[in-house]
């Protein structure tokens, strides 16, 4: 029941990677945590390879299209690496209360960036103290709780430097995987607490299906999109803002 419960959830994650370009780990977090009864230590550390491998898988044809900027992806990795491994070592101190609030603001502010309406025109470049800012801030809830930022880069990327969508999400997937394989280095003190058969599960499903909603994205209408997965991210932080501080 678990590998079976593992692949409905790593489909759904995948899909959710491969059409948005951002969100897996926001998913599946939660997922870890109310379904499988992950701790709030040990989920994020399963999300953080479960994703990395589905966001290489979705990675792969953008790369192929042209539509990944690798020079900006590797520089918010660098700038943001220090809090990355800070907040990564971090999370081990803090209580499992703090950790589930903090993710429920995170998701809450993933779902209103969904809601922004992208401003089109053509490419601008990032200026460095954007990317130092994003940098930072990618890297801290990547170490804390598991996510790779890919909701903050996407917004930033599209509404404020007007990069063409499809680049944007290719260039978040890259975002994605090399923040998510450098915190789940960070994270080696819950290695042995997790219980690896619901996370490979989750990657064996995820890697296939965000692949294959990576190449058909272009036909499914990004607004609609967003829309349905903010008002998901809204409902999984109130649940868990319930489950934290009602039912607990």
């Amino acid at each position: 029941m678990e590998i079976i419960g593992g692949l409905l959830a790593g489909g759904f994650i995948g899909a959710v990677l491969g059409f948005i370009g951002a969100g897996g780990a926001m998913l599946t977090v939660p997922i870890l945590l109310y379904i499988f009864d992950f701790t709030p230590q040990s989920a994020p550390t399963a999300a953080l390879a479960v994703v990395f491998f589905a966001a290489l898988s979705g990675l792969i044809p953008k790369i192929r299209s042209k539509e990944v900027l690798f020079r900006e992806a590797f520089i918010i990795w660098a700038l943001g690496l220090s809090t990355n491994i800070i907040f990564s070592i971090l999370v081990y101190r803090l209580s499992n209360s703090v950790l589930t609030t903090g993710l429920a603001i995170v998701l809450i502010t993933a779902a209103t960036t969904m809601l922004i309406k992208p401003i089109a025109g053509t490419e601008k470049k990032i200026p460095f103290l954007w990317l130092l800012l994003i940098s930072l801030i990618i890297g801290m809830i990547t170490g804390l709780f598991g996510i790779g930022g890919g909701f903050l880069a996407i917004p930033v990327l599209v509404l404020f430097f007007k990069v063409p969508q499809g680049k944007a999400a290719g260039t978040s997937l890259a975002i994605i995987a090399i923040n998510s394989i450098t915190a789940f280095f960070g994270h080696y003190q819950s290695w042995n607490d997790v219980n690896w058969v619901v996370p490979m599960s989750m990657t064996v499903a995820a890697v296939i299906i965000a692949r294959m909603a990576s190449i058909k994205s272009g036909q499914v209408n990004p607004v609609l999109l967003k829309k349905a997965f903010a008002i998901l991210l809204y409902t999984i932080a109130i649940f868990t803002l319930i489950q934290t501080w009602v039912i607990a």
